[in-house]
């Protein structure tokens, strides 16, 4: 065999190594993609939730009365400080 035979057989032999690198990469790559993809998944929904016990809360204290918002008000104002402190700490982990 000669200099430049066992030269082509290197770098092919290199070349293939290098592909298997890449499709293991890739193959990363897709997974971290789908990881990320549940993980905003998981913190949008969160979002939600908390969206929608603002709104509830929201609509709570729209319907109480006059009296009733005075002995609730306390704790809607804790309720809702809650709720806006989750949602935003979603929303930096979904950033």
């Amino acid at each position: 065999m000669s200099d430049r035979d066992v030269y082509v057989e290197k770098m092919k032999a290199k070349l293939d190594e290098w592909n298997a690198d890449i499709d293991k990469l890739q193959a990363q790559a897709k997974a971290a993609e789908a990881d990320a993809k549940a993980n905003n998944e998981k913190q949008l929904a969160e979002m939600r939730t908390q969206r929608d016990e603002a709104q509830a809360k929201l609509k709570e204290a729209q319907n109480a009365s006059d009296a009733a918002w005075d002995d609730m008000r306390k704790g809607m104002e804790n309720a809702w400080d809650n709720i806006s402190t989750s949602f935003k700490s979603a929303m930096r982990r979904f950033q």
